[in-house]
């Protein structure tokens, strides 16, 4: 039935023409953002897991972050054993030569002092970001040996946690200012009948040739090169630490890659498709505003009916 005042045809088209502006505002959208989930009522599932997710990562990166603060701060700590053992070395081979009989033991002592001074001075500046792991009071109320670097974020269900990787100061540090505390270097050692004497109070300049103190010597010696293996098995743990974190921080690095590739295959429009969905919803706008002219020039046929 044709009739004037319903034009079912132009109904028809204007429908169909309607859907393909709403298809071709959609794909327009997803091509400006990349994105064919960037909103909740794109996908609300989708978006809930992506933003779930892209939160997570940001807490990995700021996980990495912390890594790199921590392995900094191993990196000061071991520079300052390597430079310590280098000169407990210095130390003991001054300690060597006073054994020499005749020598200014005065003499030796003044140089020995320079070095205890020195392995001091390092100690106290071995310092990134307000710690110092090798110069510390342990009487302190706000001492804690055991210094822990955030190393993951780990997601279960609804329930988060974090990892750390710990390390013992109290095993590396050279300097206890506590009257209870024992560091490496001003720790008390005992070899022989030489007891209660550390590194970083040695004093031969009252020795003599006798042979007692010839005796003492050679114990101050073997007190140094104990204090010698202290400091390097304290490098040595701090070097596996290092490793640790380097290995963590590589993988934080890669499982940062995964989650973000991750979102991508939940989100992210592929662009090859929504190029030719576009191109093919261009073709279908134009046919669909000619279908609806057409349709809309069927009524006025109507009035060569009503001509004589």
């Amino acid at each position: 039935m044709t009739s004037l005042l319903t034009n079912a045809s132009a109904i028809t088209a204007l429908q169909n023409l309607s859907a393909t502006n709403r298809a071709m505002q959609t794909t327009q959208d997803r091509i400006s953002t990349g994105m064919r989930v960037a909103n909740a009522s794109d996908n609300a599932a989708y978006w809930s897991i992506a933003t779930t997710m892209r939160s997570d990562n940001n807490a990995l990166s700021t996980v990495k972050d912390a890594l790199g603060m921590g392995s900094a701060t191993v990196d000061v700590a071991s520079a300052a054993l390597k430079t310590t053992a280098d000169l407990v070395t210095q130390i003991k081979s001054k300690l060597v030569a006073a054994l020499q009989p005749g020598i200014d033991r005065t003499k030796v002592q003044g140089e020995i002092k320079q070095l205890q001074d020195q392995i001091k001075s390092v100690a106290e500046s071995s310092t990134f970001s307000g710690q110092n792991w090798l110069s510390v009071d342990s009487g302190a109320t706000d001492y804690n040996a055991t210094k822990s670097i955030v190393a993951s974020f780990t997601r279960s269900g609804t329930d988060v946690s974090t990892g750390t990787i710990d390390v013992d100061t109290s095993t590396v540090s050279l300097f206890d200012e506590d009257a209870t505390g024992e560091g490496i270097i001003d720790k008390a050692r005992d070899s022989g009948g030489t007891t209660g004497v550390a590194v970083s109070d040695m004093d031969i300049s009252t020795l003599t040739d006798s042979s007692a103190d010839q005796t003492t010597l050679k114990e101050y010696i073997s007190i140094t090169d104990a204090a010698l293996t202290d400091v390097t098995t304290a490098a040595s743990d701090l070097g596996a630490v290092k490793t640790r974190i380097g290995m963590q921080s590589d993988f934080v690095g890669n499982l940062m890659d995964a989650v973000t590739k991750g979102i991508g295959q939940l989100v992210d429009a592929d662009m090859n498709q929504e190029s030719t969905r576009l191109q093919a919803l261009q073709v279908q706008q134009q046919l669909g505003v000619q279908s609806l002219s057409i349709a809309n020039q069927s009524s006025q046929q109507i009035l060569s009916l009503f001509r004589g």
